[in-house]
């Protein structure tokens, strides 16, 4: 199966929310995000469940992959911001199960189709949308969890968790674009 443009729509065509239904500062960061969700989704265009799994590079990372991980990362925090600490691991908990499961999220698995990732990652990206645009503030937040990345006792509000699964996205967008230019010289901009 091939995955075309028309199954990477955004904003408004999926129903999630957008600059128009946000406001302020909310309306900038649902934009940015939004901008780099496309740049993530877009890599993907015109591509076989079999080329959304190959690797070209020496890396793990495969463009179904790297789309399973960021809809995991945003679907996490999204729940962080609803639940606290108690919608993550600690890392000093986690089993070599858990782990397995993490390296999961880098590859397309057997029987998993592209069009299946993206969906689920419109899902949550919706659901985050309507998170944001209904949050009473920006500034409520929760205590991090541990783990050996975070400082002890640091806490994050909600402004800093949506500017956290924003940089994610345009990171792994940037690491999709190299790895779509290495399977068929494809590129997002240029």
């Amino acid at each position: 199966m091939t995955t075309s443009t028309d199954d990477l729509a955004v904003g408004a065509q999926d129903g999630s929310a957008t600059a128009s239904t946000a406001d302020g500062e909310r309306a900038d960061l649902l934009a940015t995000l939004a901008q780099h969700r496309h740049f993530l989704r877009f890599t993907a265009r015109d591509l076989t469940d079999e080329q959304a799994r190959q690797r070209t590079t020496v890396s793990e990372l495969s463009l179904g992959g790297l789309i399973k991980h960021v809809t995991a990362v945003e679907q996490g925090w999204a729940d962080f911001i609803l639940e606290g600490a108690a919608a993550m691991k600690d890392a000093s908990a986690m089993t070599q199960d858990d782990y397995a499961q993490r390296a999961d999220q880098f590859r397309l698995l057997p029987g998993e189709t592209l069009a299946a990732v993206l969906a689920h990652y419109a899902e949550v990206a919706h659901r985050t949308d309507k998170l944001v645009a209904s949050l009473p503030s920006l500034n409520a937040g929760h205590p991090l969890p541990k783990a050996p990345w975070f400082e002890p006792g640091e806490s994050w509000p909600a402004r800093r968790v949506l500017l956290h699964i924003i940089a994610e996205t345009a990171q792994h967008a940037g690491h999709a674009d190299i790895i779509r230019e290495s399977l068929d010289g494809a590129k997002s901009m240029g």
